[in-house]
């Protein structure tokens, strides 16, 4: 799904160019050195700091070394989580972008080409169903029910963005997906009892893949942390390298990229997996959500 674009390398924000330069201006600031000491560093100018400091352009691995060097930061770890989100922002400005041909996706392009390249995401969702498992009729339901379309037509191109988005679950390094869905999602008749009987069957199949995680959290659950907000963390390396969370509201989508953010709603994922059912649970619940169907 990636590829070389016309634009490669162009000076432009990127969520996880800004999440590494945030980083690595937490570094510099806490050695009391200036920007000018950097471009000595990298033999580069003050100007070319400032734009990887705001996340404007790519960042080559041996700068990032130069810089952790530098700013005094020679724990592996924390080296190699900077190295794996500059590689990360690197591939992402160079993508092709095959999103770019699906006209509902224009609100949601930096969010799929993140996930294009993410290699976990944890979803927390209170009122439907995670767009990767869904199926045709679902999505096709719930883009009907929005109603805010422009153009009818742009329906089905959206239902086929969607599916396309799907091949991220498969293939040789698949994403790794672990879904908390609240019960009133799933009892929630989008599209009717035939569809959603379909879309359970297919959260029932999903969840025995070996790259997903899925957990119900029952109504007798209660009150719970996530009652406010459903969100969803996005992982670039291993868990907790430098992950990027991102919410949508009713009118624009909002990217939290600071490691308190990050921190912050892992701790709230960590407590809603817990208060949720266990897997197998989570099936069951299913079972008798689809036989009262």
């Amino acid at each position: 799904m990636a590829g070389n674009s016309p634009d490669r390398g162009r000076t432009v924000s990127t969520v996880l160019g800004r999440r590494l330069g945030g980083e690595l201006l937490r570094l510099r600031e806490a050695r009391s050195l200036r920007q000018s000491h950097a471009a000595e560093a990298l033999t580069a100018s003050v100007a070319k700091v400032a734009k990887i400091e705001r996340g404007l352009v790519p960042i080559r691995d041996p700068d990032v070394r130069a810089l952790c060097h530098l700013y005094g930061e020679v724990d592996p770890v924390v080296v190699g989580r900077l190295l794996a989100v500059a590689k990360a922002d690197r591939e992402r400005r160079k993508a092709s972008g095959w999103w770019n041909q699906y006209p509902g996706l224009e609100s949601m392009a930096e969010y799929v080409a993140l996930e294009d390249i993410a290699t976990a995401l944890r979803t927390w969702q209170l009122a439907i169903v995670p767009g990767l498992l869904q199926t045709p009729d679902y999505a096709r339901a719930l883009a009907v029910g929005n109603g805010s379309w422009k153009d009818p037509d742009e329906i089905e191109p959206f239902v086929e963005s969607r599916m396309a988005r799907q091949a991220r679950l498969g293939g040789d390094n698949p994403l790794e997906l672990w879904a908390v869905v609240h019960e009133g999602a799933l009892r929630q008749l989008v599209g009717g009892q035939q569809v959603m009987r379909e879309q359970l069957g297919h959260l029932i199949e999903m969840s025995r893949q070996p790259n997903v995680k899925l957990q119900v959290m029952p109504y007798i659950a209660g009150a719970h942390p996530g009652m406010t907000s459903a969100f969803t963390i996005v992982s670039f390396a291993e868990p907790g390298a430098l992950d990027v969370v991102h919410m949508d509201t009713t009118s624009s989508t909002l990217w939290l990229e600071s490691d308190d953010d990050a921190d912050r709603h892992q701790t709230l994922f960590d407590r809603m997996t817990r208060l949720a059912l266990a897997q197998r649970s989570s099936a069951g619940l299913i079972h008798e959500i689809v036989k009262e169907l």
